[in-house]
């Protein structure tokens, strides 16, 4: 691909936009970074805070350790971590900087101010508005579509910010209907490897790091651990290490990861698995790199016609990701990996989300599984063809078709988990 064509330019910038550092589960780090602006705004700590959220954000906040709180879970502890906290400038790392006095002024405060958290339905799924008080002075913010994608601030009713949106929009970002098959598979066989490098190298540091210290140490329902209890395989040390770093993650740890589509989970799981296959493979550096490419390009392309957040678990999209990264350091061709990603969509497509919580790692690590299966089923003869099930001729296709699927065919699904896991 010619690397001063607009397509090989907007890769590297998908690849920018999408691969940043956060800490946490980035629901509640979104909360906290919102919660953390508006005290800026305000000036001081508040005295009471409210905080409306969309049904996907109460779902994914609900039962997932806010990273610095002392092991507290749930919108009121990631809004007081921003407050009592949060240095708004570093965004997703809003919170990377706590100290340990901080952790217990968290705690005083949690038991002596009001917050207060009500549902928003205004039509985005994505949806955070964050309202402080103090005295006679008021402060908002809210954040739609993106996690960081601060849209509107006021102070005591003055307007300081207001961008207009409209939902599953992704204004801001490089036009992701430029993605497709033939030209990921182009940009991460022939890109300049020194455009991807920096990106690539902190992935590989940080989540390998997350998930060895998932192993290492007990972490929620230590999933990774398990499944290296059951055997040693390059397989099952792939899908294990993967969750491990998800079973971290979930469930308190303070060490950073590079997320892709806006998801820690699925920045773990397009990478880690790759990344100990080639260590395995012996494979060389550039190698790596390339298949670390197209794993991230193929997760944030599944996952552009599903939206941030749906019934649909990422897990699915990322596992399948690294799938197809898995074949190509096996030597793969174009054919191999679109084959992959097909058979491996059609395998566990229906994979839920319920929220952000221990059992992500046991989805990671069925979705990294599938998409491995899904080569060996190709390279052994053996395929989905069009009309089983959701698999359309062409990959391009079948992706399009998941993406209906999470963000159309299962919006009451995500509207009825959500209704379960509040009780309603």
């Amino acid at each position: 691909m010619d690397r001063q064509s607009t397509t090989y330019q907007s890769y590297i910038k998908i690849l920018e936009e999408e691969l940043v550092p956060a800490m946490g589960c980035t629901e509640p780090i979104a909360l906290a970074y919102a919660a953390a602006r508006c005290r800026d705004l305000l000036g001081c700590v508040p005295e009471r805070i409210v905080v409306k959220a969309s049904g996907s954000i109460i779902k994914n906040v609900k039962s997932v350790i806010v990273p610095n709180t002392g092991g507290q879970k749930g919108i009121p502890a990631a809004v007081t971590a921003g407050v009592i906290a949060g240095k708004a400038e570093k965004k997703l790392e809003v919170i990377s900087e706590t100290k340990e006095s901080q952790i217990e002024e968290m705690g005083r405060y949690l038991e002596q101010y009001e917050i207060r958290v009500e549902y928003l339905d205004e039509g985005f799924t994505f949806d955070i508005i964050v309202e402080e008080y103090a005295g006679d002075d008021e402060a908002k913010v809210r954040i739609t579509n993106q996690h960081t994608n601060i849209v509107r601030e006021e102070k005591n009713g003055k307007v300081l910010l207001d961008i207009p949106v409209s939902a599953e929009s992704d204004e801001g970002l490089t036009d992701r209907s430029i993605l497709n098959m033939n030209d990921i598979w182009d940009f991460a066989t022939t890109c300049d490897i020194m455009d991807v490098t920096t990106l690539l190298d902190q992935q590989i540091s940080c989540n390998m790091a997350i998930a060895e210290e998932g192993i290492r140490h007990s972490y929620g329902a230590n999933i990774g651990s398990v499944m290296l209890k059951t055997g040693n395989g390059i397989q099952n040390r792939a899908e294990a290490m993967a969750a491990a770093g998800s079973d971290a993650r979930m469930n308190g740890c303070e060490m950073p990861v590079i997320i892709n589509s806006g998801s820690g989970n699925q920045g773990i799981t397009c990478s880690v698995p790759v990344v100990v296959y080639a260590e395995e493979l012996g494979a060389e550096k550039e190698k790596l790199y390339r298949a670390l490419a197209l794993s991230n390009l193929i997760a944030i392309y599944e996952k552009t016609g599903i939206g941030r957040l749906s019934a649909f678990c990422g897990a699915v999209s990322a596992g399948i990701a690294a799938g197809a990264g898995i074949a190509y350091l096996k030597g793969g061709e174009k054919k191999e990996i679109c084959h992959t990603i097909v058979n491996g969509l059609a395998i566990v497509s229906g994979i839920v989300c319920d929220g952000a919580k221990a059992s992500c790692a046991g989805k990671i690590a069925f979705s990294v599984h599938a998409g491995i299966l899904g080569y060996e089923m190709y390279v052994n003869g053996q395929q989905f063809r069009d009309g089983d099930g959701l698999v359309v001729k062409g990959v391009d296709n079948t992706i399009r078709n998941i993406g209906r699927l999470g963000k159309e065919g299962m919006k009451e699904t995500n509207e009825e988990i959500i209704r379960m896991m509040i009780g309603k």
